[in-house]
């Protein structure tokens, strides 16, 4: 099957969509030296918008770091989180309104070994970009990349199937955000729990555990 890079119009979606059809398109990244890597999304979250209590531009924060999401949707949305992982977003929907879409796991293509090479030893080619910490160290992304346009970048881009099939998705909560808990704010809570996660049913690199509410694309 062929891919195509994405441009501007595919972008521009809700982050709900396009979480959606991120699944099956392919993260590419070339490094200084010209290597190539390359891997299929099987797992991506949404991030809707100010609206959503879990978004670091939750109320239309704008900081330093977040300022990214206001960009125009087809923007890498880098973070680094927790003192040691880079997390690598796609920004959508429109400029100003800050929706992004986190990808969460990849199925690795080009350049397995030199994702091999800047990864964890002992791990098997299917867990080196499950999770989005370990997709970034696997893909060399980091916030250098910060705010890259992915329609038009030689660095990192994305690339879509130029025919599309039919993925089997699983849909769940997302995993690790913040505001539950016996003492959280009924608001957040309610985002908590919103179903805006999304997996390729049949892959092994999916980070979380097993889904709810399996569907079609």
């Amino acid at each position: 099957m062929g891919f195509e890079r994405a441009r501007g119009r595919f972008f521009a979606l809700t982050a709900e969509r396009l979480a959606q059809r991120l699944i099956g398109c392919r993260l590419v990244r070339v490094l200084a030296d010209g290597t190539r890597l390359s891997g299929v999304i099987v797992e991506t979250e949404a991030y809707i918008g100010p609206e959503d209590a879990c978004s670091h531009a939750a109320g239309g924060r704008r900081t330093a770091r977040t300022e990214t999401m206001f960009m125009r949707p087809g923007t890498a949305y880098v973070y680094f989180t927790y003192g040691m992982h880079h997390c690598v977003n796609v920004v959508c929907d429109r400029e100003g309104h800050p929706a992004a879409v986190l990808l969460r796991a990849l199925e690795p293509h080009d350049g397995v070994e030199a994702m091999r090479a800047v990864s964890t030893p002992g791990l098997k080619e299917h867990v080196l970009c499950s999770g989005p910490g370990r997709l970034c160290k696997a893909m060399a992304i980091d916030r250098t990349l910060d705010a890259t346009d992915l329609t038009s970048s030689s660095a990192m881009w994305i690339e879509r199937p130029q025919r599309r099939s039919v993925v089997t998705l699983i849909n769940t909560p997302r995993i690790g955000v913040s505001g539950g808990g016996r003492d959280a704010d009924p608001v957040a809570s309610v985002w908590v729990r919103r179903a805006l996660r999304w997996a390729a049913a049949d892959s092994r690199s999916v980070s979380g555990g097993g889904g709810l509410n399996p569907g079609r694309r």
